[in-house]
């Protein structure tokens, strides 16, 4: 078992992936709002030039990234990373989002 984390910047693709998922197969996870740490730091610290910056470059009305958590069995994780890759496209371009994997040793209350 693994857990998949998609950090999903360009959460207009939110809904499509999700379908997507779904259509493979894919029903558990756990979706959460997240925000950068420049974002954050931008937000905080709006009073220092250099974070003002920032801020002006990042836009006022940025929306929050949104994260997903799916515990999946290692069969499933290449299936699912590859809907990910499908809907939002080149995750490894700038702005996309991440996606990465953690080992699970132990699992209660996942219905397979």
């Amino acid at each position: 078992m693994q857990i998949l984390v998609v950090v999903l910047n360009k959460i207009e693709k939110l809904d499509n992936l999700l379908m997507e998922l779904n259509s493979n197969g894919i029903r558990g996870g756990t979706i959460i709002d997240s925000m950068g740490m420049v974002r954050a730091l931008a937000d905080e610290h709006s009073d220092i030039p250099l974070f003002g910056s920032l801020k002006a470059l990042l836009g006022e009305n940025r929306p929050l990234n949104k994260t997903i958590f799916m515990v999946l069995s290692d069969e499933k994780v290449p299936i699912a990373m590859n809907c990910v890759r499908k809907v939002v496209g080149n995750i490894n371009e700038e702005g996309v989002g991440i996606m990465f994997t953690l080992p699970v040793n132990h699992v209660e209350g996942l219905t397979k």
